[in-house]
């Protein structure tokens, strides 16, 4: 069972940091995250001051609390230098404090990798690198867009295990253009070859705003993307994996801190280009606000673009909406616990879900079944 942070002084939920870099070499067709590609030199000095000074910004935020996570997402992080990362990760220890063992995660992509770059990046403090592989195949990659092939993704990834990082996460899609079910087994045999400790393992979908949306490619049919979804769960339980959430696999122990904080409604601060964050204040009210997504509107200015109070009757699907992605759930009282609302005002909800068969009869839990993990959507509709 997936361990539960304990909650912070004054009954507030743990605190995770969420830093955003907003450039990427190339923007990929399929890609509609805040992602910009790069023109000329990148302004890593000016990002940084405009960091420390959103996270100076955000210290009411924090509460006495110190970071239990930190990822660093984008756009494409690695395309930093380490001292970039040295020089941030110290201030924000000074300014906010580290909990004993963080875990600080950063998204490295296989075109931006060199063996030094990365053995900068371990010593610079990042103790966790999710490296953004979608495929081994060079057919596929080329279909995605993607700068890599797959021979250097094999390296990138073999050298970062050599570098002694707590674990290397592989990011890798299925249902790509082109792909039948044996080319996704094989790209899925590839990557646990290689002895890493956690997988994200999630289906192409086409989102709006992409190239892919308005130029959609051959994907496959959906009998195909059973097949693929099947042969793989199980094959990934075969090799000791276990499936702790939605599109995610680890071996044991190794599960990602930082985003099981965002799935039992953690506290997190988010600062850099578009990045959002939620908090809880004293008062237990529950806020989540977000920046401008524009690089230069941010590096102009990096206040808080906009905020939004949950209200009091969106808090169930707000805390369902996370929760429910975690295979073993989220113990009961984890929902006053991180809500300040009563489990008693849920229990026409769950009975509901329960006798529909979408969540388990466990009253010390909320655990979704695999019938309710399977129609999430008509789950979470109950709340």
């Amino acid at each position: 069972m997936l361990p539960v942070p304990s909650a912070r002084q004054g009954g507030l939920p743990p605190l995770s940091l969420y830093v955003h870099v907003p450039w990427c070499l190339r923007k990929c067709p399929y890609c509609d995250f805040n992602s910009h590609a790069v023109k000329g030199d990148l302004p890593q000095r000016e990002y940084l001051k405009a960091l420390l000074a959103d996270v100076d910004q955000e210290m009411a935020g924090v509460q006495g609390r110190r970071l239990s996570t930190i990822f660093i997402g984008g756009g494409t992080p690695s395309l930093m230098d380490a001292p970039f990362f040295a020089e941030l990760l110290a201030a924000l220890e000074a300014r906010i404090g580290f909990e004993t063992g963080i875990e600080i995660t950063l998204e490295a992509n296989p075109g931006t990798f060199e063996r030094e770059r990365f053995r900068g990046f371990r010593d610079a403090g990042i103790t966790r690198l999710s490296i953004g592989v979608q495929s081994f195949a060079d057919q596929q990659l080329q279909a995605l867009g993607r700068i890599h092939s797959g021979d250097e993704a094999y390296r990138a990834i073999d050298a970062a295990l050599a570098l002694d990082f707590t674990a290397i996460n592989i990011d890798l899609m299925h249902g790509l253009p082109g792909q039948t079910p044996a080319l996704a087994l094989a790209d899925l045999e590839r990557a646990l070859s290689l002895g890493t400790q956690h997988l994200s393992w999630y289906q192409l979908t086409i989102e709006p705003n992409t190239e892919f949306h308005a130029r959609p490619p051959s994907l496959p049919m959906d009998e195909q993307l059973w097949a693929i979804q099947e042969q793989g769960l199980a094959r990934l339980m075969a090799a000791g994996f276990e499936h702790y959430e939605i599109s995610a696999y680890c071996r044991p122990g190794y599960a990602a801190r930082h985003n099981l904080n965002y799935w039992q409604f953690g506290d997190y601060l988010g600062i850099g280009a578009g990045a959002h964050g939620k908090i809880t204040s004293a008062s237990g009210a529950i806020e989540r606000r977000w920046k401008a997504r524009q690089p230069k509107a941010y590096l102009d200015g990096p206040g808080v673009a906009g905020r939004q109070v949950i209200l009091p009757e969106e808090l169930p699907l707000e805390f369902m909406l996370n929760a429910l992605r975690l295979t073993a759930g989220v113990p009961a009282e984890l929902y006053e616990q991180r809500t300040g609302g009563s489990l008693q005002s849920l229990a026409g909800a769950l009975q509901r879900a329960r006798a529909l068969g979408l969540m388990t009869d466990d009253p010390q839990r909320l655990v979704p079944t695999e019938q309710g993990r399977l129609f999430l959507n008509e789950l979470l509709a109950l709340f």
